[in-house]
């Protein structure tokens, strides 16, 4: 007897999707629409084809913050990764202090963006701010508003700051998974504390470092609110990354056509990555299980 299939719960779908349609596809297609078209106001579109997307990709302006973008990810991604990992082996199993410790870790999670900019923007200044009197009293030429590398060190301490704590649950979660007897047999076989993080603790948190990784490059390479409230993309172009530079492009210039070229190759530059991201580590994984 064939089996029928009730479909009705579709209709508990359809307010989210119609939702969605409006709040991402709509949009999107409007910035499609910019991006092959030119306008001169009063909603008179002429057709430009390709010509704002041959600019992006002939333009050294987009090159340089592509090149500043990259950089700070894979900055962010080689301090917060194994950071978290350590934080996350460090941290108590059970027990009050266990519950305490996973409270103060969420807490920069729940500060907004803007928020998170506003706090080291004063905490930098070297006259009211903690972090930079403290350095000036030390004799260090400390600047985030004229230094590159002050300004880079700044975001960047502050982006760990941030999001190492989603970095740190996540592995936290995946230790907890692991079985006690998994312990007491490396303590039986007399295994060293590294053998048992590569052999036991660490496959264990792949599928959550796939995860944590995915998410934080998401999020760092497209990262506006925190530089942009402390820096404001200088000193110069120092740390004007890519949604820095759009968004100056689209609000500030008005240039709507390269705006829309540029954010659309933006979108599939990330998607792209992310792709690979996961293909790669989805296919170590297997190969593993496999062995």
């Amino acid at each position: 007897m064939q089996k029928i299939q009730n479909n009705k719960a579709w209709l508990l779908v359809l307010p989210v999707l119609v939702l969605v349609a409006f709040s991402a596809v709509v949009p999107l297609m409007t910035v499609v629409n910019y991006a092959f078209n030119d306008t001169f106001g009063n909603n008179q579109f002429f057709w430009a084809g390709l010509e704002w997307f041959d600019e992006m990709v002939h333009s050294d302006r987009l090159h340089g913050a592509l090149g500043r973008q990259v950089l700070f990810s894979a900055i962010i991604l080689a301090i917060e990764v194994p950071l978290g990992i350590f934080v996350a082996l460090n941290m108590p199993k059970q027990s009050f202090w266990a519950s305490f410790c996973l409270v103060v870790m969420a807490l920069p999670l729940l500060i907004p963006f803007n928020v998170v900019g506003t706090i080291w923007q004063i905490f930098g200044r070297t006259d009211i701010g903690l972090l930079g009197h403290s350095l000036a009293a030390l004799g260090v030429d400390y600047n985030y508003t004229n230094d590159p590398i002050d300004a880079w060190a700044t975001v960047i301490v502050m982006d760990v700051w941030h999001w190492t704590s989603l970095v740190a649950l996540l592995c936290y979660a995946g230790l907890q998974s692991i079985p006690q007897a998994y312990y007491q047999a490396a303590k039986i076989d007399q295994a060293s504390r590294w053998a048992v993080f590569r052999y036991i603790e660490l496959p264990k948190m792949k599928g959550v470092l796939l995860i944590a990784i995915l998410l934080r490059f998401m999020d760092s390479f497209m990262i506006y609110t925190e530089p942009f409230v402390v820096t404001g993309g200088g000193p110069g172009n120092a740390t004007t990354f890519l949604s820095i530079d759009l968004v100056k492009m689209a609000v500030g210039q008005f240039d709507l056509g390269p705006a829309a070229a540029f954010s659309l190759m933006y979108f599939l530059v990330i998607m792209l990555v992310s792709w690979v991201f996961y293909t790669v580590m989805t296919n170590l994984d297997k190969a593993e299980a496999g062995q």
